[in-house]
């Protein structure tokens, strides 16, 4: 996909961080804020259908409550959370309104999407408010969320609303304006990245950690949300949102930041889901026959083809499938618990009801619950 087409795509996620939202830690950036939403009425007046995902509740609420930074104890974070949120939300709704266009509050946390119905419930909310002419602000739910259940950054949070929605098109606003193949802190006369593929492997030893206190992510976490985007054929603009009109030059096909294309087709709904599931339960290492009959004949995992079972899981469960190096290769939802599977591992399908007792299932991963990494 080049520029061109990305100005013509219909249905934007558009994800702001918390660095651009919170002059840095100063409190909500107001007048930024009315500068986005402008650019947003615009595109929506084109035409377009937007889904905002915004950081900066957190980095608001340490600012209200007159923190010098950025606590580490979860529950101080989750009061932050609380409290920054209803600055945020009020500063949005009342900066839409001016536009006689309604928002929408949607907290998200990891279960939403790791339960298959609440998955279906989100997405059903969302394009419902869409079609409503409703603005959709989604942010991770922090207030009640932890270490072990979170999405980890509003990046990936952004990048699986965009599967989650069929988007076209991923807009990730930072206060850098692209990646680059070096660090422009250090390297004031680095160039920028304009194009490349999601998933080259390149990009990985260009990108590094962000330095800012107030958010979660970086740029890897950006180059990461790219990637799981792509997955379902969007692609993904990282670009500077404290440039003048970014969104409206995006969307005019004008160069603006980087562009990460994805290079293959979607993914059906439910395999997207699949792929975006957090909280992976265990692993499964398979052998190179199970990885070619996975991989090139796309056919069910087998207990036969599996050497080794780790973690504990249930039947229904997210599991990891690796190759004999470590390579994760799919992922699935298994038919087994840990226990069964560590007993039938290696076997044929004849023999697992003697082994279990009974047999429900032939495959240990259904062809239909795998999606390929």
């Amino acid at each position: 996909m080049n520029r061109a087409n990305i100005g013509k795509a219909h249905r934007w996620v558009i994800k702001i961080g918390s660095a651009l939202l919170t002059n840095d830690g100063a409190g909500i950036n107001q007048s930024a804020i009315q500068g986005w939403v402008s650019q947003i009425n615009t595109l929506i007046e084109q035409g377009k259908e937007v889904v905002l995902v915004s950081s900066g509740a957190i980095a608001e609420g340490v600012a209200r409550l007159g923190w010098s930074r950025r606590p580490e104890a979860i529950h101080k974070l989750q009061a932050a959370a609380a409290v920054g949120q209803m600055g945020l939300i009020q500063t949005y709704e009342s900066s839409f309104l001016r536009y006689h266009r309604r928002t929408a509050q949607i907290l998200l946390d990891h279960d939403d999407l790791a339960s298959r119905q609440r998955y279906l419930n989100a997405r059903g909310a969302i394009k419902t408010l869409i079609e409503l002419g409703v603005v959709p602000i989604v942010n991770e739910n922090d207030t009640v969320v932890t270490d072990e259940i979170r999405f980890g950054d509003n990046d990936r949070l952004a990048a699986l609303v965009a599967s989650l929605i069929d988007a076209d098109v991923l807009v990730i606003l930072t206060d850098k304006d692209g990646l680059y193949h070096e660090n422009p802190d250090v390297r004031p006369d680095a160039e920028l990245i304009e194009k490349a593929q999601a998933t080259d492997g390149w990009l990985d030893e260009v990108v590094g950690d962000s330095t800012s206190g107030l958010g979660r992510g970086g740029m890897i976490t950006k180059l990461q949300a790219a990637r799981l985007a792509a997955s379902s054929g969007c692609s993904t603009i990282i670009a500077g949102g404290k440039n003048s009109e970014v969104l409206l030059n995006i969307a005019a096909g004008h160069q603006q930041g980087t562009l990460l294309t994805a290079n293959h087709k979607p993914i059906t709904a439910r395999k997207r889901w699949l792929a975006g599931q957090l909280q992976v339960r265990g692993n499964l290492t398979v052998d190179d026959g199970a990885v070619e009959v996975l991989c090139k004949r796309g056919r069910s995992l087998l207990p036969v083809g599996v050497v080794a079972v780790q973690g504990e899981f249930n039947r229904g469960d997210l599991i990891s499938c690796r190759d004999l190096s470590g390579v994760e290769v799919a992922r699935g939802l298994v038919n087994f618990n840990a226990e069964e599977a560590e007993k039938i591992k290696g076997q044929s399908t004849a023999a697992i009801v003697n082994i279990l007792g009974y047999k429900d299932n032939a495959e240990m991963i259904h062809r239909d619950n795998l999606v390929l990494k």
